[in-house]
Formats: structure tokens, C-alpha cells, sequence
């Protein structure tokens, strides 16, 4: 049985063949894509040299995506990613794109607990298939992982609180990035 919990190690032949250390057989770029949906940490390294390449693959599977026409980045975001790498934005750029993916998984965790809860909304009609329905966009964006499947029930009114202070915050870096690109 394979531990969860420390990267899956993929070494990369000279051949640029990736191969599974835990399953000991070949893999391609889709097999690791699915890897990482399904939870999984991956560390690619280079067998000869040892160099890790786990950034480059991570953007070569964006990047097979995204010319698929599985389209998540906007050519706006693509441009100013690129822009950052010229200028002293590219200090800034990576704590928030971080805690922009930190507060979105929270978000969904703060969504998933309300679709949980008693509400009026509950006894209606084909509320029950909506909310199996919004169980299975939240695994999608998420890989599969459900957020708040066991977290203790809150007022609502304390986490439209916190979602409203979300939202502000993210407005107020989007802010400040936009202003340190001109």
C-alpha cells in the first residue's frame, strides 16, 4: 500500500519517459493530472541529474489543457502572469495567487457546509438532488475532494460574514496587483 501522505516520486528517463516509482510502470502527463485530482502530491525529478521538475510538467499539463480548449485562465490573468515575470510584481504574485486558491477552498468548505444544513429550503421538492448535484461541482473543482464533509455546523450568519470578508479581501489584492502593474 502506497503512503498518501509523501509525494508521489515520478523519475523522467533520459528517453523523457516518466516512471512510477510506487507502481514501478510508465506514466503520462494525464496519469499525473489524475494523480493530482485525486489529492495526490507528485514530485517529478530528472533520473541522470536529480534536477526537480515538477514546475515545468505542472505547466506543460496547464498548458495541454488550456490549448484543448479547457479553457480556466482568462487571457487577461495569462498576460499579466506574464507581466509579472518583468517586473517587481513578481514578488507579490505568488503569495497572491495563494491566498486567492486558499480563500476559494474555503469558500467551498463554507458552501458545503450550508447545503448540509436544516433549512426550510430542505423540505422542498428536489432540494436533495440540487444539493447531491452541488456535491458534485465541488468535487469537480476540487478533485474530487469534498470540502466540509465532516466539519461542526456554524450560524449562518457568522459565515456570510466570513464570505463577505473573503470577497473583500481578494477585491483588495486584486486591487493592489492591478495597481502594481501600471
Amino acid at each position: 500500500m502506497a503512503d498518501t501522505n509523501k509525494p508521489l516520486l515520478i523519475k523522467r528517463y533520459a528517453s523523457r519517459r516518466l516512471y512510477n516509482t510506487e507502481t514501478s510502470d510508465y506514466v503520462t502527463l494525464e496519469d499525473i493530472a489524475i494523480f493530482i485530482r485525486e489529492g495526490r502530491e507528485v514530485q517529478i525529478v530528472d533520473l541522470k541529474s536529480g534536477d526537480d521538475l515538477t514546475r515545468q510538467y505542472l505547466l506543460q499539463i496547464i498548458a495541454e489543457h488550456e490549448s484543448r480548449g479547457e479553457s480556466v485562465l482568462p487571457v487577461d490573468v495569462l498576460t499579466d502572469l506574464v507581466r509579472s515575470y518583468t517586473s517587481q510584481a513578481a514578488s507579490v504574485v505568488p503569495q497572491f495567487l495563494q491566498a486567492s486558491f486558499d480563500m476559494l477552498r474555503d469558500g467551498q468548505t463554507k458552501a458545503m457546509e450550508n447545503i448540509g444544513k436544516a433549512s426550510p429550503i430542505a423540505n422542498m421538492p428536489g432540494f436533495e438532488a440540487m444539493r447531491a448535484q452541488q456535491e458534485a461541482f465541488f468535487k469537480a473543482m476540487t478533485g474530487g475532494i469534498v470540502p466540509g464533509a465532516s466539519a461542526a455546523d456554524a450560524s449562518s450568519k457568522d459565515e456570510e460574514d466570513d464570505l463577505g470578508q473573503i470577497k473583500d479581501q481578494l477585491a483588495a489584492l486584486q486591487e493592489k496587483l492591478s495597481k502594481m502593474g501600471k
